[in-house]
């Protein structure tokens, strides 16, 4: 990809995407943006089955945009509008709409859009030294990436504004009670942990996998009558696959299911 943004594959089908700016804590600039939506397209390219997420070094996982190149770039109201939309929002979109696990593992802050960026996955998993802060209102800011959208859904609106106007740091602890994180690690475990769980999910049946994901976020917005109905389309399609058929013959068996390798 490039040297702001490492990008490797393993043999199980994990993707790991390292944001590689450590001397400014991660801070994205255009160079990481474009690296980064490329990566996420050979992520829903190829035939990759789970991708994590995670910063270079322990002391930021991304500590949003960089403040330099922001500060050196005079824009207007519809540029600035536009610059957002075309290219920084194309990351929590890409992230969003790839039908496969994005597990971030979130190795030190993320602050700004750099927990935008982690709300976007599907789930965080953070080092017990992490410090998290949508800290936009501290520069005279709304939260520009996500963080009104992705904050409200995990820890519900009064919290969300308590964040959000308050823009404190709170530490791993507090982030897991909330709902914001799903589990805490030891710095020097985390990314072996997370890589592992993703390695679980890639061995494991990757239609099923998918549409799980699509279900879950396509309903936040549904009725239950909608939500059903499409649960049952999905249903049809996941029960007439081999995947459901080889989990159904390894449970007969009393064997484990060789999902690796099935293609329908």
């Amino acid at each position: 990809m490039s040297e702001v943004l490492l990008f490797e594959v393993d043999s199980n089908g994990v993707a790991l995407i390292t944001l590689n700016r450590p001397e400014k804590r991660n801070a994205f600039n255009r160079e990481m943006i474009e690296s980064w939506l490329g990566a996420l397209e050979q992520c829903r390219r190829d035939d990759i089955q789970a991708v994590v997420i995670t910063g270079a070094g322990q002391q930021a996982f991304c500590s949003g945009g960089d403040v330099g190149d922001m500060g050196r770039s005079e824009r207007g109201t519809w540029t600035t509008k536009d610059y957002l939309w075309e290219n920084i929002h194309r990351v929590p979109r890409a992230i969003r709409e790839l039908d496969k696990p994005v597990l971030c593992a979130l190795n030190g802050a993320a602050t700004g859009a750099g927990l935008d960026m982690a709300l976007a996955c599907d789930l965080r998993f953070a080092a017990n030294s992490a410090r998290l802060g949508e800290t936009y209102i501290k520069v005279g800011l709304v939260p520009g990436d996500g963080g009104a959208f992705f904050l409200p859904r995990l820890v519900g609106i009064p919290k969300a504004l308590e964040l959000l106007w308050s823009g404190d740091l709170i530490d791993a602890e507090e982030a897991l009670r909330l709902g914001i994180v799903n589990r805490l690690y030891a710095p020097e475990t985390l990314l072996e942990e997370t890589l592992a769980f993703a390695r679980k999910l890639a061995l494991g049946p990757s239609r099923a996998t998918r549409m799980i994901k699509r279900l879950v976020y396509q309903c936040q917005d549904l009725d239950l009558a909608t939500s059903l109905d499409l649960v049952s389309s999905h249903m049809g399609l996941v029960t007439r696959g081999a995947e459901h058929k080889e989990g159904v013959q390894a449970f007969l068996e009393k064997r484990r299911p060789d999902f690796p390798g099935v293609r329908d």
